[in-house]
């Protein structure tokens, strides 16, 4: 059953509010003061060509002063990090507690599904939902009573977050997602935990103070999964201990035990910017085993003879404990199965299926106003003077092309077509749409792969290796039309 924190009467809370003003004063003021640095920053590289470069420069920043080639040598999946910047505003227009105010008011934030209210008292962890849209006049008297506020998913609703973590997935080749934690001082909002993500906690308004933990065993380890809670007499002694204030930032790998508190002073809001989840070289031996072992049945007999007639009889946990040379015998020919099963792995068409399963998880691009003035985004067509006008554009051979970004679609086979997914059409919100792909026609697949890898040049469409005009032009428009492709130029429209 659910509970609901021990709160004060919301209508005597509404007219004894002086306390409850300071502390939405003090929130406000840490969230007002503009993000010139961010802004700035994203500004520049919007001028950058290659996405790849983008996500590079964009990761460099939020790591400063460590060099990411350094961090994923010495630092990545292997022990915590602490960056302590000494610069409040390092992080300033990422997030704020205005713009969680202005969410909660001018979005359709649901409980349980966009935020969480939670407590942690006493070893006890709870949560705190009720049913329904979280407004303000609530979620801020639970922040009141001493409730811990996360939002689970920022970039459905920050455009800033949203461009953020779009760059940032090109960077980990996996998807980048978020939560936003604001938490009233004196309290702790979460037991210890470890969760199944590489975790960067950007520190953002206030302070908090957290403790970082080794993992128990070798077998929590860059964990499957996230932990239970855990109770503070399981966890031994922090290996790091550390209060993080607005611009600093604390990393740590997945497996790593945490909690944090805040102190008497001050509230603490931070971004937990996470990647890797489910994308280790076990997730896509998952795909690869199967694929293998179906393969080897239909091309080699040794799969597909049949097993020793009395094998029940001294095989299974009942008789592992026998002396038997039939054991040992089993067991080779197991093991040399084994070995022939490597030679049949489809490796390219797992790491497909691995693709495709990203392409679905991704965030949307959000498009820079070059690539929006240059792509489907940007056309002119529209409605005026009681008729639709400026309508279809015309791609010729000696148009210039390119796709909009690096790793906005990719290339599989399913054995009889070719398909192209693609995540132009992802929703903000994780897996709202199903996964988006077009067939590609048998005599366009070498064009389209030609594109791929001309990225970021831009190339004409006539020079697309493709059988004839028609098929590169058709091609382009296909691109064009679905947000994959811009232009080197704005197109001219139909008519002109």
């Amino acid at each position: 059953p659910i509970k609901k924190a021990k709160m004060k009467p919301m209508v005597k809370q509404v007219i004894k509010s002086s306390p409850r003003e300071e502390r939405l004063e003090r929130l406000e003021e840490c969230g007002e003061k503009s993000g010139q640095a961010l802004e700035a920053l994203l500004s520049d590289l919007a001028e950058v060509s290659n996405s790849r470069e983008r996500a590079s420069k964009l990761f460099q920043w939020l790591i400063q002063p460590i060099p990411s080639k350094s961090f994923f040598r010495d630092t990545w999946e292997k022990k915590p990090v602490l960056i302590k910047r000494q610069n409040p505003d390092y992080y300033k227009g990422l997030f704020s507690t205005t713009e969680f105010d202005r969410i909660l008011r001018q979005d359709d934030v649901q409980y349980g599904v966009n935020l969480d209210v939670t407590s942690y008292t006493n070893d006890k962890r709870e949560t705190h939902n009720p049913p329904g849209r979280a407004l303000p006049f609530t979620v801020w008297e639970f922040y009141e009573s001493g409730c811990s506020l996360r939002m689970l998913n920022p970039q459905a609703f920050s455009s800033t977050v949203w461009s953020v973590l779009s760059i940032l997935q090109e960077q980990f080749g996996s998807m980048a997602g978020a939560n936003v934690y604001l938490t009233p001082p004196g309290t702790q909002g979460f037991a210890p935990h470890y969760d199944d993500i590489e975790a960067f906690v950007v520190q953002l308004e206030g302070k908090k103070h957290w403790r970082v933990y080794n993992p128990r065993s070798e077998d929590e380890v860059l964990p499957v999964v996230s932990s239970l809670n855990f109770s503070q007499s399981e966890i031994g002694k922090p290996i790091l201990e550390v209060v993080l204030e607005a611009g600093d930032l604390l990393y740590f790998p997945r497996g790593f035990i945490h909690q944090g508190n805040c102190l008497p002073d001050a509230h603490s809001l931070h971004i937990t910017v996470s990647s890797y989840q489910r994308n280790s070289w076990g997730n896509l031996l998952a795909k690869v085993v199967p694929a293998a072992l179906e393969m080897a049945m239909e091309e080699d007999v040794d799969f597909r003879r049949g097993l020793p007639v009395d094998y029940l009889t001294y095989m299974g946990v009942q008789n592992s404990d026998k002396e038997d040379p039939r054991r040992a015998q089993f067991l080779s020919r197991i093991e040399g199965l084994m070995k022939k099963l490597s030679t049949f792995a489809p490796v390219d068409a797992a790491v497909d299926q691995k693709a495709r399963d990203y392409l679905h998880d991704c965030l949307p691009p959000m498009l820079t106003a070059e690539e929006r003035a240059s792509s489907v985004q940007g056309a002119p067509s529209r409605w005026e003077d009681g008729e639709a006008v400026d309508v279809g554009v015309t791609i010729r051979g000696q148009t210039r092309v390119r796709l909009i970004r690096s790793g906005i679609a990719r290339l599989c086979s399913d054995g009889e077509a070719v398909w192209l997914y693609y995540t132009a059409d992802n929703s903000r919100v994780y897996h709202k749409e199903e996964p988006k792909s077009v067939e590609i026609k048998a005599e366009q697949t070498d064009g389209m792969e030609f594109l791929i890898h001309a990225y970021p040049k831009f190339v004409t469409v006539g020079s697309l290796p493709c059988e004839s005009a028609e098929d590169k032009v058709s091609l382009a428009e296909l691109l064009f039309e679905k947000g994959l492709i811009h232009t080197a130029e704005p197109l001219q429209t139909a008519v002109e």
